[in-house]
């Protein structure tokens, strides 16, 4: 079984920093499903600023990023130093924040845009997850 949630889950840590110790893999599974494949990548700010920049026309890092592939694959960046500096404005540590990013970004790749039923979706998932 792990085995097949690595095959479908793939982490890349492209910074210096530590991550947080979060069960991804049964993250991606819970919200997402066995058969979807997430790219799971932890970026720079200067990385975030030009993929924020190139893809949504903001000059600036974002904290995270999600790219739908297509209904069963995606890829979603996080920016851990851009985490760490507003995780104190949603009353969270950051790794609790970055768990929290990590279930948001999911969502979107589901198709999911901002709204109370997403926030719902965020809340009930949090929990599970301690985030």
């Amino acid at each position: 079984m792990i085995k097949d949630i690595e095959e479908k889950f793939s982490l890349l840590n492209l910074t210096k920093g530590k991550l947080p110790s979060l069960p991804f893999a049964m993250m991606k599974e819970y919200v997402l499903g066995k058969s979807y494949s997430l790219s799971l990548v932890f970026i720079s700010e200067k990385k975030s600023q030009e993929l924020n920049k190139t893809y949504r026309q903001k000059n600036k890092p974002a904290n995270i990023l999600s790219f739908p592939y297509d209904k069963k694959t995606g890829e979603i960046f996080i920016c851990i130093a851009t985490a760490k500096k507003q995780a104190k404005d949603f009353d969270r540590t950051w790794e609790q924040f970055i768990g929290f990013l990590v279930i948001h970004g999911m969502l979107h790749l589901k198709g999911m845009e901002h709204s109370s039923t997403m926030e719902r979706k965020e809340v009930l998932f949090s929990k599970k997850f301690g985030c």
